[in-house]
């Protein structure tokens, strides 16, 4: 029998199975639900009739849900934007320290406290009588009382509630996820093309904008991504800090399940969500894909260039 070849079995798809089930119970199977459900008529008492409509996506081409959708993209944009220009520098200082291990603790440890902790954290500084109140009364009795003597009070200045509150606090919130991914990026480029630039006449920031910003495209991306989708749909942040010129999608579909009982309409907006959630992950892996194709035709010509004086040294050496 020794002319016989056993061949083995490859155990993965039984081991993939347990993942695939839960993977299907907890995400598909709620994806599919909610995806019926927009399709569907609201019912009277709340709840669903089924019956296919458009109804409720009509209903999300009203001015007042688009002037809601148009500022939660504003909010988000601006959010997001700020986020990258911050993670930007940390990112890039955390990849250049010796001290990597310890910055990337500082980093993600604060942020294994509860969400909610933090988003309380924040209403006791922006508060009324808050943190930033307290301090700028502070300042305000020593400038007018001790200097002035004009005897005029303080006035709290507005900072829960608005639009800033909300954007401050998504920045704080999301601002790890996309602390780490340009972090990795800027640790795995090659700084001689820096010199390189350097030595061809650019400037500093000239270096910085040409050369290292286009190598750490991909984090750059994934930042944006992890940024940008959850800020968009989130609901919490909103709902505690911000007030009417803050209503956001997130807070829409909520209320339009618990008070309105509009599950429909509901399940629309969710779909939106959801659509450029699945857009941008796309973009992601196009451009993750991109830059490894360019790496690997890159690899190909440096080798190709290598070959000719690899065989001229060893030639030489004979």
């Amino acid at each position: 029998m020794s002319g016989v070849i056993y061949k083995k079995k490859n155990p993965g798809p039984f081991y993939a199975w347990p993942m695939g089930l839960w993977f299907t119970i907890f995400f598909v199977a709620p994806l599919l639900i909610i995806v019926a459900y927009s399709f569907m008529k609201r019912d009277v008492y709340g709840g669903v009739v089924r019956e296919f409509s458009l109804k409720a996506y009509k209903q999300m081409l009203t001015p007042a849900y688009g002037l809601i959708f148009l500022r939660t993209l504003w909010i988000t944009v601006l959010s997001t934007l700020i986020t990258i220009l911050l993670a930007l520098p940390c990112g890039y200082a955390m990849a250049r320290s010796r001290h990597q291990t310890l910055l990337l603790i500082l980093v993600i440890v604060p942020f294994l406290t509860n969400s909610l902790i933090r988003i309380f954290a924040w209403i006791t500084i922006l508060g009324d009588n808050g943190l930033l109140n307290s301090l700028f009364a502070f300042f305000y009795n020593i400038w007018h009382h001790g200097i002035l003597h004009d005897g005029s009070s303080f006035t709290a200045h507005k900072f829960m509630f608005t639009q800033g509150a909300v954007i401050l606090v998504s920045i704080y919130m999301y601002l790890p996820y996309a602390i780490l991914p340009v972090f990795t990026a800027v640790d795995r480029f090659d700084f001689s093309l820096l010199e390189a630039s350097r030595d061809l006449g650019a400037n500093k920031p000239q270096s910085m904008m040409l050369v290292l910003i286009p190598g750490i495209k991909s984090g750059i991306v994934s930042a944006l991504i992890f940024t940008f989708i959850p800020i968009f749909g989130s609901y919490t942040v909103p709902q505690l800090v911000g007030g009417k010129d803050s209503y956001m999608l997130g807070t829409l579909v909520v209320d339009q399940v618990q008070k309105v009982r509009n599950w429909p309409l509901a399940s629309a907006f969710s779909m939106v969500i959801t659509a450029l959630s699945m857009i941008g992950i796309l973009w992601m892996l196009a451009s993750n894909r991109k830059e490894a194709a360019l790496k690997k035709v890159s690899a190909k010509e440096d080798m190709s260039l290598a070959k000719p004086l690899i065989a001229a040294s060893i030639g030489g050496e004979k």
